[in-house]
């Protein structure tokens, strides 16, 4: 009889799922899921640090804004080419040196003057510094804010010779320096690890004339990032 009852439990072994409790087979897919999990997490960390652990940031690139060209005139388009550099201190921080240059021909309205000007050409040109912050980060895209400050200078005497009481006489600011601020968001896409695409909607504040351009605009262009942290 003993020799039977061993027989029988030899021959009916408990299987791995019989042996092992539910609640130590829950743990175990929780372990299962939970590594898996960690390791694309460190795949996205690692991937979002190839891409903003870069040291500096280059960028060039074109763009538009709206601006008050004198204190009676309407606001006139103006085009305008951007070059900038970037210094970060961490992943998110760093310090940015803008520069760029406007180019508009406001409507001037027909005086009797005999000059015969009606769009005059005008231009102006900025260099800013300042800090910016990237506030979200994701492998393929970011979102940051930068504020900037500096001076500005105004050339709207461009088409008047360099006359400045006529410019003036046409509604025109003087030819001027300024101080000039900006505000912006840039969204980027990262097409690499080292090349974006941005695009940058920003208010623009100068203060020609003794009196104050509340501008609004965008750049758009081309990042390029470089050396190691």
């Amino acid at each position: 009889m003993h020799a039977l009852q061993a027989q029988s439990s030899s021959s009916n072994p408990a299987t791995p799922d019989q042996a092992q409790p539910p609640a130590a087979q829950a743990q175990q897919n929780l372990s299962v899921q939970a590594r898996i999990k960690a390791r694309r997490e460190k795949r996205r960390a690692q991937a979002i640090h190839d891409i903003y652990g870069h040291l500096y940031e280059a960028y060039v690139g074109a763009g538009y804004l709206r601006f008050t060209p004198g204190a009676t005139l309407q606001r006139v388009n103006e085009y305008d080419w951007n070059v900038g550099f970037t210094r970060y201190y961490s992943e998110r921080l760093g310090v940015t040196l803008d520069g760029r240059g406007y180019y508009g021909s406001p409507f001037i309205e027909p005086k009797a003057n005999n000059q015969n000007i009606t769009k005059p050409t005008i231009s102006q040109y900025a260099a800013l510094i300042g800090p910016t912050y990237r506030f979200y980060e994701q492998p393929k895209f970011s979102v940051s804010g930068r504020v900037l400050g500096g001076f500005a200078y105004g050339n709207f005497s461009g088409d008047t010779s360099g006359n400045t009481a006529l410019a003036t006489y046409l509604g025109l600011y003087p030819n001027a320096s300024s101080y000039a601020a900006s505000a912006a968001f840039i969204a980027e896409y990262n097409m690499s690890p080292h090349v974006g695409l941005r695009v940058a909607p920003e208010y623009y504040l100068t203060g020609f004339g003794s009196t104050t351009q509340n501008n609004l605009g965008y750049t758009a262009g081309i990042v390029v990032r470089f050396g190691k942290q």
